[in-house]
């Protein structure tokens, strides 16, 4: 592990005079910040969707689907950046604690800010897959997650956090 430390600390050394997309040691652009936002929308969607489909399908009621909607929007959230950074040659323990660097917070407000939208708009949680209002209401709660995580995302990354620690990966 020190190993893989001390790589990204001279990978990151290296590269410091040149643009990453807007990543700077004194902050991040929104750009940037849009990018790691909509990677982990990426995951959670993917989530989100399978578990409202499968508690939906299910006939399960609104707790027992969101559970499992929010458990697989955090494990597709994590594999997505584990694939990455597995990819560009980390070892699977490392990359875990870099997947858990990275996601854990974006993917926390997204969840919070999409399933309370979820909750608030009226028979959102009670709609069918062939109801428009279920795939409206989670069109739209995805769209308020991105507006509310986006900012979080850019100060994390701003301060070498969140997905910041992801870049330090690529080539």
């Amino acid at each position: 592990m020190e190993q893989h430390e001390g790589h990204a600390h001279h990978h990151t050394a290296a590269h410091a005079g040149h643009d990453h997309g807007g990543h700077t040691p004194g902050g991040a652009s929104w750009s940037m910040a849009a990018k790691a936002t909509l990677h982990c929308l990426t995951g959670c969607a993917i989530g989100e969707v399978l578990g409202m489909i499968i508690g939906t399908a299910l006939g399960w009621g609104t707790a027992p689907t969101m559970v499992l909607a929010i458990a697989l929007a955090f494990f597709f959230g994590y594999s997505l950046t584990l694939w990455a950074v597995v990819r560009a040659g980390l070892s699977l323990k490392a990359a875990i604690g870099v997947a858990l660097a990275a996601d854990t917070l974006s993917i926390t407000v997204m969840e919070i800010a999409d399933n309370g939208v979820l909750l608030l708009v009226p028979g959102a949680m009670e709609a069918h897959l062939s109801d428009a209002l279920f795939w409206g209401a989670l069109a739209f709660a995805f769209l308020v997650a991105f507006l509310v995580t986006t900012p979080v995302n850019k100060w994390l990354i701003g301060r070498g956090k969140g997905h910041a620690v992801v870049h330090r990966y690529h080539h």
